[in-house]
């Protein structure tokens, strides 16, 4: 129903929505031609995400792992082929993207439809009790304000940064793309570490919790480190992958300069915020998650492009991700005294 909605919403005004999320003049005719495709395999995406994460809940990981591995490669032998071969630009790479999300949907839903998980599929299963959506919408809270967030964070930076080009606007999505992806495997670990700690502390077992988050916080770490030192030596072809084109280059290479300064304490403020969530205590974890991509990230967009103009774009989401991680230690250690420790 969610899907259907942005479906319908999205199409209607799609121009005004492409404008609202940052595109210049030059870059809406692109825009538009992407998000067109997105929106109509929206309900599919959306159906997707909730089968996969239906797996993973029952202990499938693999499976679920399975299907969007075959989406993802799929998608990469798709898009050469429907953007050059086929000479559909910016539109096939959207297609390319619906066509995998609707094979990876396909994938995940053939294992309910055969009976291999242990959630059926069925109409009359559909719950009537709103204390049931309650609880769904109250524990997802989180990651609504997250996701949600990072889109807002995502139209307000490319507004700045479009007052100084589409240079400036190619630069920082390339860079954001490159530190997305570090945080995007950092929050893959804490997804696998959420459950390990639900479990634990479901079965009164505090003390394999903080184990858990002591050991999933040096791995992240260290993971973080190491991408932080190859990307920092390698910023500028990285950069250049995407874009070949001076004035892209520069900019995007000391955007990821400070993404890589900041990188070491990315995952220790992600598990704290997964911790949080996966135990229940999803206020806590709302305002740390909500710190990231709004509390403070929101007014520093605002201000810093205002008071050093190009260097306050790229600095705004390191800075941010900087001030999360300062407030993530006394919520951390206050939550292991007041609720681990007992």
């Amino acid at each position: 129903m969610v899907g259907v909605l942005l479906l319908a919403g999205g199409l209607l005004f799609l121009k005004g929505l492409m404008r609202i999320l940052g595109s210049t003049p030059t870059i809406l005719p692109y825009a538009c031609d992407y998000a067109r495709y997105i929106l109509i395999g929206a309900p599919v995406m959306c159906c997707s995400f909730v089968l996969n994460n239906v797996l993973r809940a029952e202990g499938d990981p693999a499976l679920s792992m399975r299907g969007l591995c075959v989406g993802g490669v799929l998608n990469i032998g798709l898009d050469p082929l429907l953007i050059f071969t086929f000479h559909m630009g910016i539109g096939g790479a959207a297609l390319a993207t619906i066509l995998s999300q609707t094979v990876s949907f396909l994938i995940l839903l053939s294992a309910f439809l055969r009976n291999k998980t242990i959630i059926k599929l069925s109409p009359r299963w559909i719950s009537r009790k709103a204390t049931d959506y309650g609880e769904i919408c109250k524990f997802g809270l989180p990651t609504i304000f997250r996701q949600g967030l990072g889109s807002l964070s995502t139209a307000l930076l490319n507004i700045s940064a479009g007052l100084y080009g589409d240079a400036a606007i190619a630069a920082i999505t390339i860079s954001n793309k490159v530190y997305m992806l570090i945080r995007n495997i950092v929050l893959g670990v804490g997804q696998g570490f959420q459950p390990v700690a639900g479990y634990n502390f479901g079965a009164g077992d505090r003390k394999r919790v903080k184990k858990a988050f002591l050991f999933t916080c040096g791995l992240g770490t260290v993971f973080c480190c190491c991408a932080a030192a190859a990307i920092f030596f390698t910023a500028g072809p990285i950069i250049g992958w995407f874009r070949a084109d001076t004035e892209v280059i520069r900019i995007g290479t000391i955007a990821l300069y400070y993404g890589c300064a900041v990188m070491p304490f990315m995952a220790y403020s992600t598990y704290v915020n997964q911790l949080a969530q996966s135990l229940g205590f999803s206020m806590q974890a709302t305002f740390l998650a909500s710190c990231q991509q709004g509390i403070f990230f929101i007014p520093l967009v605002l201000v810093l492009p205002r008071l050093v103009g190009l260097a306050g774009i790229q600095v705004v989401q390191p800075a941010a991700d900087f001030l999360t991680f300062l407030i993530s230690i006394p919520f951390q250690l206050s939550f292991f005294r007041k609720v681990l420790n007992r």
